[in-house]
């Protein structure tokens, strides 16, 4: 573990793993995410109570995620890049291996939002994928969004 005085390098792993991630985003695609997902990623989502195991599952859910959130909108990397209607990450603390990107969107007219904690191994693919949402209303909604995102998904 870095010591407290130390900070973030951009020869850290976590961003190299956070420059395919926001790739991702601006042009989500399946193919796109075994880029960036480690095998055996685990992804722990503010719906769902126990974690889902795999690269296969998590690609699952980020890919409804992806269009669930998108909130009518371009999703922005945070760099500027979306138009500012939809999803986009309005902070980022990032070291070694680990990020915390707190987003906001608007989905069905509410505010939605949240922080995607994730944690990388050292070749930068994504091992952990946490996603934490606010307020109350949001979740609600979310989970709507979500169940039938991944209903129309899975056919």
């Amino acid at each position: 573990m870095p010591a407290a005085d130390e900070t973030a390098t951009e020869s850290d792993p976590i961003h190299h793993c956070l420059s395919m991630w926001h790739a991702w985003l601006r042009s989500p695609s399946a193919e796109g995410l075994d880029e960036v997902l480690h095998e055996d990623c685990v992804f722990y989502s503010p719906i769902v109570f126990t974690a889902q195991e795999g690269r296969d599952v998590t690609a699952l859910y980020l890919q409804a995620a992806a269009g669930s959130l998108a909130g009518g909108g371009t999703a922005d990397d945070g760099n500027g890049s979306g138009d500012g209607s939809g999803f986009r990450y309005v902070k980022e603390i990032v070291s070694g291996t680990q990020a915390a990107l707190e987003f906001e969107t608007t989905v069905e007219g509410k505010y939605v939002n949240g922080i995607d904690i994730i944690t990388c191994d050292d070749d930068g693919m994504i091992t952990e994928f946490k996603v934490l949402i606010r307020p109350l209303q949001a979740i609600n909604l979310v989970h709507e969004q979500m169940r039938r995102m991944l209903e129309s998904m899975q056919g």
